[in-house]
């Protein structure tokens, strides 16, 4: 395993806490949706507000499904896992760039 230095550590280390907040973000969001959710709650529109930003760009790729029960309506939206990947994928690969360029002659 590589030795990386001190700066590289903390710069990596933010990259993957930012992702972690992004996920759990998103996941919060998925299961919200897919439990059906009160969008009228205070928590639950925050959480939909912020999340709907990073989500905006996989909008339309599928379509959701929608179950309309007695009192709740489920939504399984696979643009919440699609967003989920692409940013898990995009911060390894900042990550791998930083240890290349760090290791770098």
């Amino acid at each position: 395993m590589k030795r990386v230095s001190g700066n590289l550590f903390v710069a990596r280390n933010m990259v993957y806490y930012i992702l972690g907040v992004l996920e759990l973000l998103l996941a919060f969001r998925f299961i919200f949706k897919l439990l059906g959710a009160n969008p009228g709650s205070g928590f639950v529109s925050f959480i939909y507000s912020l999340s709907g930003v990073f989500l905006s760009p996989f909008q339309g790729i599928f379509r959701s499904v929608v179950t309309k029960g007695i009192e709740a309506r489920a939504v399984f939206e696979p643009a919440t896992l699609i967003a989920m990947a692409v940013y898990a994928l995009a911060a390894y690969g900042i990550a791998k760039l930083m240890e290349i360029k760090k290791t770098s002659p």
